[in-house]
């Protein structure tokens, strides 16, 4: 998959991009605001993208996200306070909560590899909290 990471935290970014190039994934951008992050949305195209609630310029991590439902694109948010997500999580497929372990980002990143990519459906793992519940 191409995807986008929409992180304010420069560190948090660097080993998500790791972690998703490890898995065997592409990263087509990076954006610490929200207007860089639908700037890289519009221009790159992404299969997918993980956005973090708040970025540079304030909680502005929802209106990225409300972007990328508008234009089709499948996304999670990673944030510190799942609190912040509104009741319909504005399209997300979900959300992970930081502090995440590498392994649970792992295992949420495989089961959104399958859904994405329109393979059978299996019970999420316990690191992705899905929309729905």
């Amino acid at each position: 998959m191409r995807i986008v990471i929409v992180e304010d935290e420069a560190l948090l970014a660097l080993e998500l991009e790791c972690e998703v190039e490890a898995a065997g994934h592409q990263v087509v951008g990076q954006a610490m605001n929200s207007s860089a992050a639908i700037s890289v949305i519009d221009t790159e195209q992404p299969d997918f993208a993980f956005v973090d609630i708040h970025l540079l310029d304030g909680p502005t991590g929802i209106d990225v996200g409300r972007h990328l439902a508008g234009r089709g694109i499948p996304f999670v948010f990673v944030t510190g306070n799942l609190k912040r997500i509104p009741s319909d999580f504005v399209g997300a497929i979900g959300a992970i909560e930081k502090p995440y372990t590498v392994n649970g980002l792992q295992n949420a990143l495989a089961y959104i590899s399958r859904l994405v990519e329109g393979e059978g459906k299996t019970a999420p793992p316990p690191s992705l909290v899905m929309a729905s519940a």
